[in-house]
């Protein structure tokens, strides 16, 4: 891994044309807006709509990421797939665009047993030369990776640990559980509402949907943390605690990231999934946007 996964890496959204399209232009853009707030890059994930992308259109997405960042901050990509074999497919195409990681989300629609988890994992681990994160969503596959699951995965080389969005402290403790007794066990929080205590419990960085929005104010959490302000940093966190759970209120985050963004001037494009604003949620989305 050329470049350490750690602090703040935002789950950047993929940016479309007018036409609905991927643009790279846009994209640049959006990367460079990251970087010049201190943080990193996680493409093709939830809020860059992997489920809505085709293979070709995540490569692009990547390829950008890349070259944009051009060795800047790490860059990690989500491969994740149903299938072990189209998960591969994917990694091996990624790997080659010079990623410091990926993350593989559990299979979704199908339900899998914990052995089968492992499976999995292990088959994709095998196969790639990249490090291999996983990505705990349950919410959004219906299949959850056990604290015990990931610290048997965790034992596999080319496994360094995973990112949770479940949701809750109490998941994400789990994991952090299993980073004590693993030296090269990492966890990465999902919610933003968790980063600060992510940092506190050992977690190595945050993948912040949030960070789209508010990229130097998510980012504060991360620099106080490491400066040894834990005062700051925990008020950095509460900074941005309403903005998380207003914007977050008004229809799915990846849409209500990407509408707060237009309405800051940012061309990101809309989502591409059916979703339909009401006047009150762009009201409240405005007002959300005014305040920040």
């Amino acid at each position: 891994m050329s470049k350490k996964i750690e602090g703040v890496l935002t789950a950047i959204v993929t940016t479309f044309d007018d036409n609905g399209d991927f643009c790279a232009t846009r994209m640049r853009k959006q990367v460079q807006r990251q970087l010049k707030n201190g943080n990193s890059i996680f493409c093709n994930g939830t809020n860059g709509e992997f489920f809505v992308l085709n293979e070709k259109e995540k490569l692009a997405v990547t390829e950008v990421c890349v070259d944009e960042v051009a060795g800047k901050a790490p860059v990690m990509a989500h491969i994740g797939e149903i299938s072990t074999r189209e998960t591969i497919k994917l990694g091996k195409q990624i790997e080659k665009m010079g990623v410091d990681a990926v993350s593989v989300i559990t299979p979704y629609f199908i339900p899998v047993k914990q052995e089968e988890l492992i499976y999995h994992y292990t088959k994709i681990a095998d196969a790639l030369t990249v490090p291999v994160f996983m990505y705990n969503i349950p919410a959004r596959t219906g299949n959850t990776i056990l604290p015990e699951t990931a610290a048997k995965l965790g034992e596999h080389p080319n496994i360094l640990g995973i990112k949770d969005s479940a949701g809750s402290y109490e998941s994400l403790k789990g994991f952090t559980d299993v980073a004590k007794k693993m030296s090269n066990f990492n966890v990465l929080t999902g919610p933003d509402s968790l980063i600060y205590q992510g940092f506190v419990d050992g977690c190595v960085g945050s993948i912040s949907g949030l960070a789209n929005v508010a990229p130097g104010q998510i980012n504060a959490i991360w620099k106080h943390f490491k400066e040894g302000n834990l005062e700051q940093s925990k008020a950095a966190q509460d900074a941005v605690g309403e903005l998380r759970k207003n914007l977050y209120a008004t229809v799915f985050s990846p849409a209500a990231v990407k509408k707060a963004l237009a309405l800051m001037g940012e061309e990101v494009g809309v989502s591409r999934y059916p979703i339909e604003f009401s006047d009150s949620d762009i009201a409240a989305i405005k007002a959300i946007v005014a305040k920040l």
